[in-house]
């Protein structure tokens, strides 16, 4: 098998339009953790959808071997009558019709995806009446349950704090590590991830950079992917990636500020 988890050649997608990746490669080693980095509108979902063969696309995705895939933050009715564990065991039968037959092997992959997020002590309760952190777990664990190669993983600390988004990571981290399972992780932040990330997927204007956080968060190089001047500045072990100036400041100024410890 090829030592690649994931594999993108001369990825183009569009809807209508409008042009929203434009000629994206990049290869995913397996085992990697990746952070897929980008503002509000640069193509992150777009991306991962793509990959899940989920809308049309140009070019060639090679994904070698099986891919889990944990959506944006979906909103549960705190009446739901569904239990965690019963989410999670929908990863394995939720695209047939009709009840699965209850099995031990089924259930000991429940449980044990359960496990793997450290979730059994609310297995049994509704899943609309958890909280943010415990229903991203109760999510980790319905992609986990049939064991994939390739994790990705939609925006999964929005929304949470910032002890529970560390939870996260730290739960994704130790789970890469212990399987060797590749992780692509979407957000618009990259400081929480900085700590495990070992490539960083960079999109802005339809286009993409990826490698390590050394080598793509530079000047020359985010320059060059935005199309305009980008300064990264490293003040006391920190490092700053701001919008220079010209006629997109008002709009960039705010939202394309980052911190790196």
């Amino acid at each position: 098998m090829s030592e690649a988890a994931l594999e993108v050649s001369g990825l183009s997608v569009s809807q209508g339009r409008v042009e929203v990746l434009r000629g994206v490669g990049f290869e995913l080693p397996r085992g990697a953790f990746c952070g897929l980095i980008g503002s509000n509108g640069a193509g992150k979902t777009t991306l991962l959808r793509a990959i899940l063969g989920l809308l049309p696309s140009q070019g060639q995705i090679k994904a070698n071997g099986r891919i889990g895939y944990v959506p944006q933050k979906i909103l549960f009715e705190p009446d739901l009558p569904v239990r965690a564990r019963d989410f999670v065991a929908l990863g394995l039968d939720g695209h047939r019709f009709g009840l699965a037959f209850p099995s031990r092997a089924r259930a000991e992959k429940v449980e044990a995806a359960l496990r793997a997020v450290e979730a059994e002590g609310f297995a049994g309760q509704r899943i609309g009446r958890l909280s943010g952190g415990q229903q991203q777990r109760v999510m980790i664990a319905h992609a986990l349950v049939r064991s994939p190669d390739l994790l990705l993983l939609d925006e999964p600390l929005a929304n949470l704090d910032i002890k529970a988004a560390a939870e996260i990571i730290a739960l994704l981290r130790r789970l890469s590590q212990e399987s060797g399972m590749t992780v692509l992780l979407s957000a618009h932040d990259m400081n929480p991830l900085l700590p495990v990330m070992d490539r960083i997927l960079y999109l802005a204007g339809g286009s993409a950079l990826c490698g390590s956080v050394h080598d793509v968060v530079r000047t020359e190089v985010l320059s060059a992917l935005y199309g305009y001047h980008i300064d990264v500045i490293r003040v006391h072990g920190r490092v700053l990636v701001v919008a220079g100036g010209g006629e997109h400041d008002h709009r960039y100024d705010h939202e394309h500020v980052t911190a790196i410890p």
